[in-house]
């Protein structure tokens, strides 16, 4: 079991898994590739038909294959591959590639007559995959073959420690006789894990321990979920657990971007999803995380340890685009130990789950923990205290579109439009909290992307962002220029009470920080020009320029470590993610505003989902009931100051 405020797990989990020796059995497919020219510039003088060019061609490992690719590149030490491939092109490419990964192939047999290496073939148009072409789907396996397959199995399985089992398509090694000799090896070989990960016949093995998403547990226990159907986390976790029961090993349910549930013989256990920030694509992610349950699990760790490392390896995997991705020990360490989990999904999405502290609009997500004893508060700036860069959002957004269609923008189609709009949508919700620049250096992949602009043409994060600054200080300037001729009161551009909050904090003894992603200077110049500067005591900060120094984390990290804090001891009051899952993993009470900001009071309910997934405590409109706000916080005295 993890210890989730300890970090050190994720390092010794890493430093074992060299030591698993890990055999995969299965169906070794090759993913084809074939990016074709989109004009067809000539007809076939034989056929009278257009002809279709490949442009560029990749080929990777794909099935049993990509496990076995996974596995090395995530550092298991022994690996043996035990399965066929046809005497044909394809099948002497996947053996070079399984050689290049120094991976044992002394299982993995060509098979002579009519058997195919088994082959995805993607064709890609105009970046869009198109109707596939699969070799090998009529595949037969001789009885002989079984035999010499079985033979081979034996003999890799006696010198593992995990055994993975995979079942791809129905023409390939798991007929329903190579199942049966599977099994009466598992019962063999009680010293070795049998892990299986069966699209069509999971039911057939036995003694094996399962990875398998809900729809198939589903299946299993003879229960029908609709594909399309959403299932809850509290279904998740209820087939997991009745499917361990019945097979008495340890059962795997992945949930995608949910995360995964592990359950055995006693508990189950929820892992939460993670946030990936970039585009995603899922092709490959389950193998990711089927070989990092295999590395763990062989290397001596537990279930639960092993769903932790396969969440985080398959978030690494899903950025991965349009391709059967990998994750390397560098990369899940990039991660780290405590990622960036989504919490709730469920509550998130309905509002009719929602639970209030008695008589307010204080939305209570998680108990408040007992002995709190806070002394320091930090606040985020922009949503969280002012509104004067209310509206950043659509200027950030039609600053980005334009930026990445750059000399197409008044040319490009509706569907290319529209495709551009839609992932700026999804990146700024995404990425709202961070510092300007981080969103510009996103910035800079989305253009490269999507490819409407010469390379030569494409700004550095720093160029996007004055872009940005110029719009944006224009509209800020507007206000604060009303602001000076009296024209409009502060009043107008705070969420409600923000200031009597701040000076109920501030007089009652609490140290006050506010942080933003924005520049530093910005920061404590809209902080004056409103009037609540002086409850600071000068700990204001904001961005310095460098991306790798990101103002949010870098404050709390020094609330802590210099004053020696525990969890209880601060509170973070904040409209965007960043600031909220920063909170969470240093153990801090993280208070989500979900305020509407053009009215400055109110629930945004967009708002109230994306903090409640990012791991707030309490959600609250706004400061209008700052007594029961104050008293959940431990601190019921200053409400009446």
């Amino acid at each position: 079991m993890i210890d989730e405020m300890d970090e050190s797990w994720l390092e010794k989990c890493l430093s074992a898994i060299p030591h698993a020796r890990v055999t995969v059995l299965g169906d070794f497919c090759l993913d084809a590739y074939w990016v074709m020219e989109a004009e067809a510039t000539e007809v076939s003088i034989e056929t009278g038909r257009p002809v279709r060019r490949v442009r560029r061609q990749a080929y990777s490992l794909g099935g049993a294959g990509n496990i076995i690719a996974n596995l090395v590149d995530l550092g298991v030490g022994q690996v043996r591959a035990v399965g066929l491939v046809g005497q044909d092109l394809f099948g002497q490419a996947m053996l070079d590639m399984l050689r290049r990964r120094q991976v044992n192939c002394e299982g993995l047999l060509a098979c002579q007559g009519d058997w195919q290496t088994l082959v995805y073939g993607k064709p890609l148009l105009d970046d869009q995959e198109q109707d596939r072409i699969d070799f090998g789907g009529f595949n037969v396996l001789a009885d002989a073959t079984s035999q010499a397959l079985a033979a081979k199995l034996e003999q890799a399985a006696a010198a593992s420690d995990v055994v993975i089992l995979n079942q791809q398509v129905p023409a390939g090694v798991a007929t329903p006789e190579m199942i049966a000799r599977v099994n009466r090896l598992v019962a063999d070989l009680p010293q070795v894990r049998f892990i299986v990960d069966s699209r069509h016949r999971a039911e057939q093995f036995r003694g094996c321990i399962l990875k398998l998403n809900a729809h198939e547990a589903a299946r299993l226990l003879g229960q029908i979920i609709p594909p399309t159907d959403r299932v809850s986390a509290q279904q998740a976790r209820s087939l997991a657990g009745e499917l361990a029961g019945k097979t008495g090993q340890a059962v795997f349910l992945t949930r995608g971007e949910n995360g995964i549930v592990v359950a055995g013989q006693r508990e189950v256990s929820e892992i939460h999803g993670i946030q990936v920030l970039t585009p995603t694509d899922p092709v490959g992610a389950g193998d990711t995380a089927l070989s990092a349950i295999a590395g763990v699990l062989g290397s001596g760790g537990d279930a639960e340890t092993a769903a932790r490392l396969a969440n985080i390896a398959a978030s690494v995997t899903v950025a991965k685009l349009k391709t059967t991705g990998t994750a390397s020990p560098a990369e899940i360490r990039a991660v780290g130990p405590k990622p960036d989990y989504v919490y709730l999904p469920e509550l998130a999405d309905d509002l009719r789950q929602a639970k209030y502290l008695e008589d307010t609009q204080i939305e209570l997500v998680r108990d408040m923990p007992p002995g709190l004893a806070i002394r320091h508060v930090i606040f985020d700036h922009d949503g969280t205290l002012s509104t004067l860069r209310q509206g950043w959002e659509p200027v950030m957004q039609a600053m980005m579109i334009q930026a990445i269609l750059g000399p197409r923008y008044l040319q490009a189609d509706e569907r290319l439009y529209h495709k551009v709009v839609d992932a700026v949508g999804q990146y700024i919700d995404k990425t709202t909290g961070v510092q300007t620049l981080s969103q510009m250096q996103g910035l800079v992949g989305l253009v490269r992307q999507f490819g409407c602009v010469p390379s030569e043409q494409v700004l550095d994060m720093h160029g996007y962002k004055r872009i940005y600054d110029l719009e944006l200080t224009a509209r800020v300037r507007k206000w604060t220029e009303k602001l000076r001729r009296g024209e409009m009161d502060v009043a107008d551009f705070q969420i409600k009470n923000a200031r009597r909050l701040l000076e109920g904090l501030h007089a009652g003894g609490i140290r006050l920080y506010l942080t933003s992603g924005t520049d530093q200077q910005d920061v404590v110049a809209e902080a004056q020009a409103l009037g609540y500067a002086q409850f600071f005591e000068g700990r204001i900060f904001g961005a310095v320029g460098d991306v790798r120094v990101e103002t949010k984390q870098k404050v709390l990290q020094q609330v802590f470590e210099q004053h020696q804090l525990s969890g209880a001891e601060v509170a973070t009051f904040g409209d965007g993610p960043v600031e909220i899952r920063l909170a969470r993993k240093r153990g801090a009470i993280a208070v989500g505003v979900a305020s509407d900001e053009v009215r400055r009071y109110g629930l945004n309910p967009t708002k109230r989902a994306r903090l409640i997934r990012a791991g707030a405590d309490l959600i609250v409109p706004d400061y209008s009931q700052l007594s029961p706000l104050l008293k959940a916080l431990g601190l019921p005295n200053l409400a009446q100051k």
